[in-house]
């Protein structure tokens, strides 16, 4: 394609050739991928091409978006192809990535999804669907099944959640006679296997006992643990990766260098991709990875965002850029996290620390704070709630993080400012925040939303996080930090 010669303003051509995929032989689909966005596509879309590349196999991924088709629209056109683009603190790197072969949008037709998902040569189905797509209470683990979709989904052979597309294609392919598939969830929850075949079981017994004993039998639902920031993907990030590629990327993922995957080896009959010869770390146990990731690096991640956010902080860089918010992270990682954790076979707890801070600080990832505080409502049980439980010392930083989360709720920032709180339970945070004038009613009120907080942790932190509301309101929250600092 000819380019023009006007130019934009980061000053590249108006008109560059659009992506396009290569030439290359199309392996055949044995994976199937639910809740495809920007994480899934800089991080295990990567491993399963390198593996493919490594080791051969038809394991091409067929994605879908349970929701919307935003995603679809964005990668049709470019037949699935996209740019990883490698933010290093040294410039930037890129690769073209053509794993996926098509794309549904379950809305769309539900029945072709769990077809697609029937089909003998899917061997693996992967999820990222965040915490809430789970359609679980994060604090029993069982399956909400008052959740809309859940009501649904319970009568109607026609999914709309990923439980029950997983129940719906697992029960087509016992019908056809196939063996199950694995059930993969690529999210960041503990014991994440666990959840998902919790969530998928509930379902099943709830359609057909015989279902759910046959996956309980035969299905496999391995843990993983899973690490890379891949920070949203922005309007001026199109053109960063035009400039480096010279090509026109709509659907272009941003990621840091630095990645981790961490699977239980438990595939049904075996069959999964080598991922092990691209890095993967396949274990028997993955809870001592998982526990170390999500408590000291998402629990200092959100901690560092409602406090830097409250602090005047855009990204995480910017923030531990900050010399207080930076030994805040230390201090939270030696006095109050790693106390409670026991370090995975060959690890070094303090090592691990010492290249979390070197990530936050990666300048090229602009992660946003704001971001990161997205849907804390499910995040603060296992990023912080489950370490403030198993502590047997005082953690004022903690204590300051989960005030810094009641503060940031309730909607106004420290300049009064409106804060756009995205949470499935915006608006009950935003009532119960609202309820009370004095800031201890603020935060008993907070502490007894049971969807979030256990008894036991809200008794145990009552009094030292009412202190440290307190402390927000007063001094604010770079000053409240550094009194934890003290």
């Amino acid at each position: 394609m000819a380019q023009s010669s006007t130019l934009t303003e980061a000053g590249l051509p108006a008109e560059l050739p659009p992506l396009s995929r290569s030439d290359a032989p199309r392996p055949g689909v044995g994976i199937v991928h639910l809740g495809l966005g920007a994480f899934f596509r800089a991080h295990g879309a990567i491993y399963v091409s390198e593996s493919m590349a490594k080791s051969g196999g038809d394991w091409g991924i067929l994605a879908a978006s349970i929701k919307s088709p935003g995603t679809r629209d964005s990668l049709a056109p470019q037949s699935y192809a996209y740019t990883a683009l490698e933010a290093g603190p040294d410039g930037d790197t890129a690769q073209v990535i053509e794993v996926i072969e098509d794309m549904f949008v379950a809305p769309e037709d539900p029945a072709a999804l769990v077809t697609a998902m029937a089909d003998p040569g899917v061997k693996i189905v992967t999820l990222t669907v965040t915490e809430k797509g789970y359609c679980h209470n994060p604090a029993t683990g069982d399956l909400n099944l008052a959740h809309p979709d859940i009501a649904h989904d319970l009568t109607d052979p026609l999914p709309r959640s990923a439980p029950g597309f997983l129940v719906r294609a697992l029960q087509a392919r016992r019908a056809a006679g196939l063996r199950p598939f694995t059930v993969l969830t690529c999210d960041n929850l503990p014991h994440n296997g666990s959840v998902v075949r919790k969530a998928v079981l509930d379902l099943a017994q709830a359609i057909d006992p015989d279902l759910a004993a046959w996956i309980a039998t035969e299905g496999r639902f391995p843990s993983t643990m899973v690490d890379r920031i891949v920070p949203a993907t922005k309007p001026a990030d199109l053109d960063r990766v035009a400039a480096l590629t010279g090509r026109a990327d709509a659907a272009p993922v941003i990621h840091e260098p630095f990645r981790q995957w961490v699977i239980e080896d438990d595939f049904v009959d075996g069959l999964r991709p080598d991922l092990a010869a691209v890095g993967v770390e396949l274990v028997t146990d993955v809870a001592p990875f998982e526990l170390m990731k999500l408590r000291m690096l998402n629990g200092t991640h959100s901690s560092l965002a409602y406090l830097g956010y409250l602090a005047g902080h855009e990204t995480i860089s910017d923030t531990v850029a900050d010399p207080v918010f930076a030994d805040f992270a230390r201090h939270l990682w030696s006095t109050e996290i790693i106390p409670t954790l026991t370090a995975p076979e060959g690890t070094d707890l303090n090592a691990y620390a010492d290249v979390l801070l070197e990530r936050y600080k990666n300048p090229a990832i602009r992660h946003l704070t704001w971001q990161i505080a997205m849907d804390g409502s499910q995040k603060l049980p296992q990023r912080m709630l489950g370490t403030l439980t198993d502590a047997t010392t005082p953690c004022p930083g903690l204590y300051l993080a989960v005030a810094g989360w009641m503060r940031y709720v309730g909607g106004v920032d420290e300049k009064g400012g409106a804060i756009d709180v995205r949470d499935p339970l915006a608006d009950t945070l935003k009532r119960l925040s609202d309820g009370s004038d004095a800031p201890a009613d603020k935060v008993a009120a907070l502490l007894a939303l049971r969807d979030v907080f256990s008894q036991q942790v809200a008794d145990k932190i009552k009094a030292p996080v009412t202190a440290a509301y307190e402390t927000l309101l007063t001094k604010g929250a770079r000053a409240a930090v550094q009194e934890v600092l003290k």
